[in-house]
């Protein structure tokens, strides 16, 4: 057992969860959230593309290209700058971080200019990661061959660094940090459970839809008449879960029935439903369905602003993970549909609640995943800032220049700012701790927690 246990650490160190989720942030993540950015509305409705920034300018949109990190680096007061070495860091009270580098693609009237490759801040560097400056493929490309490990541990030696050392923390202002893995409930998965409301008990289905860093929570509920309400994310008040399905295009009472009654059980249930919609509500088409959405939402506006603001909330805030578009609706409806199913069991006794606490409806938030987050906020709040400055430069009637009109501290100052305190975003707190270096059994027991 002991040697099965030595050859697993030989190739894997004990914070290896930790670096490789940083490592595929820095390989994968990083252009997700660029790729993904939107700012601004395009010119022509429904053009409006993901990975552009479009200022108020006519027929002027930017793209945004590739975006790569360098090796951490420090300046020094005379100007010049060089490597730095997380010892250093720590001496001298650094930051070890390393900037960021984004290419901007300015399109003029359906006309693609010169990229410009602008530094848009500087990114916080794990220890040990691949964009380390210690890290063995680091050395490894100054020497210009592959290394053995004995001699990996020779050169770190030599600028004082400590090989047993196992990395996975980042280094702020000299002190060094650890992210502290968050527990969440898993995304995109129904949960069902009992509920209590007024003193009685009520069956209730939950789903915390996430795309790209936006979480919408949708509730499906049984109220005590039988009735199947839904509460859907950005509104208030509840709706019942038929009108939904026939604003989703599931119109045909049939279709629905033989989506949501897989048990025969269930069956006088669902017409009963189905029923209280036609005769409470008075509907049975889908643009009747939209014009009671429509008057719930957004009531005594505008017919045309009523319909625009249901579709909105049908494909962007309802069930984000299933698609944006309005083809995507009638995925929508039968998922939704599927939903009531759930909670109609769950009243019959058909199945059992969801146990919240389980392992298996929990997913844990490493290094990589905080830093996602964190980075797409900061990212969104730079573009944002871009934009606002690009539009100030055109209203002076200057030429545009990318370089000039971006500041790159609102980025790093975000950046910095949560590692320091460790307020996360969301309201987490506590998220980046001080590394505790009691002794080496209490680091490794804190760069794992």
């Amino acid at each position: 057992m002991r040697e099965l246990v030595d050859a697993f650490y030989r190739e894997r160190s004990i914070v290896n969860h930790q670096i490789a989720s940083y490592n595929d942030f820095l390989n994968r993540r990083l252009q997700r959230i660029v790729d993904t950015t939107v700012i601004g509305e395009a010119e022509e409705e429904g053009a409006t593309e993901r990975g552009y920034v479009y200022p108020e300018i006519e027929g002027y949109k930017i793209k945004l290209g590739k975006i790569s990190v360098g090796r951490p680096e420090v300046k020094e007061a005379d100007g010049s700058v060089r490597e730095l070495m997380p010892m250093e860091a720590r001496l001298r009270d650094l930051d070890y971080e390393a900037p960021l580098y984004l290419e901007f693609i300015p399109i003029k009237d359906g006309v693609e200019y010169e990229p410009e490759v602008v530094k848009i801040g500087e990114l916080p560097i794990m220890v040990k990661s691949l964009a380390c400056n210690i890290s063995k493929g680091a050395f490894e490309e100054r020497e210009g061959r592959k290394l053995t490990d004995e001699e990996y541990i020779e050169l770190l030696r030599k600028i004082q660094e400590d090989p047993l050392d196992p990395g996975g923390y980042f280094i702020s202002n000299g002190t060094e940090r650890v992210l502290i893995t968050v527990e969440d409930l898993a995304p995109n998965r129904v949960l069902v459970e009992k509920d209590t409301q007024y003193g009685s008990e009520i069956e209730v289905a939950k789903i915390f839809s996430q795309k790209e860093g936006y979480r919408a929570l949708t509730v499906v509920e049984k109220r005590k008449d039988g009735v199947l309400m839904v509460s859907l994310p950005t509104t208030y008040g509840q709706i019942p879960l038929i009108v939904l399905l026939k604003a989703l295009g599931m119109e045909n009472d049939e279709e629905i029935l033989n989506v949501m009654a897989m048990n025969p059980q269930l069956e006088p249930f669902i017409l009963a439903n189905i029923e209280e919609c036609t005769n409470e509500y008075g509907i049975t088409t889908k643009d009747e369905a939209i014009a009671y959405l429509g008057k719930k939402f957004a009531g005594g506006q505008a017919k045309e602003y009523r319909i625009k603001r249901v579709e909105s909330i049908m494909d962007k805030n309802l069930l984000p993970h299933l698609g944006n578009d309005p083809v995507d609706r009638i995925t929508k409806a039968v998922f939704m549909a599927r939903m009531g199913m759930r909670v109609l069991e769950l009243a019959l006794g058909l199945r059992e609640p969801d146990d919240k606490d389980h392992y298996a409806n929990k997913r844990l938030k490493l290094a990589g995943d905080l830093m996602e987050d964190l980075v797409r906020v900061a990212f969104t709040a730079l573009c944002k800032d871009l934009k606002y400055q690009i539009e100030r430069v055109h209203a002076k009637g200057k030429e545009i220049r990318i370089g000039s009109c971006l500041r790159s501290d609102v980025l790093t100052q975000r950046l910095h700012h949560a590692l320091a305190t460790g307020n996360w975003g969301g309201g987490r707190a506590g998220i980046s701790q001080l590394l505790d270096r009691t002794s080496n059994i209490t680091s490794i027991s804190h760069l794992r927690r």
